[in-house]
């Protein structure tokens, strides 16, 4: 498990906004702050909350809500888009967990401290 952060720019139903992301491969769903999650979609209530365990010994987060947002990186028009779980309090404005990174195959070079994903892959597919 590790975490390298990069800057991407967040695109939801209400604006747009450019934030440092934190991408941990640690990390299940990808999550993001509550206020910054209201500031750029509409919050949708979960069907049932949701319960993580955090790097805390016998800590847990409740999730009730949920955002689908787009993300870009700042070098590339590529989009990529996923659901995000709702946090109140998150350390971090949004963490990109493995499930997004697995969906767009984002991969992490520890050793550059880099966020790999292609640049020119632009087709998309049904």
């Amino acid at each position: 498990m590790a975490l390298i952060k990069k800057d991407v720019i967040l695109v939801g139903a209400k604006g747009r906004k450019e934030v440092t992301a934190l991408f941990d491969s640690g990390v299940s769903y990808s999550c993001i702050e509550k206020r910054l999650a209201s500031e750029l979609a509409h919050l949708e209530p979960l069907a049932e909350p949701m319960v993580f365990e955090t790097a805390e010994r016998e800590s847990i987060v409740v999730a009730e809500y949920r955002v689908v947002l787009d993300f870009f990186f700042t070098d590339s028009p590529r989009r990529f888009t996923d659901e995000l779980v709702v946090i109140e309090g998150l350390s971090e404005d949004i963490i990109i967990g493995a499930t997004t990174m697995q969906k767009w195959k984002i991969r992490l070079d520890f050793d550059r401290e880099e966020v790999i994903y292609d640049r020119k892959m632009q087709r998309l597919r049904i």
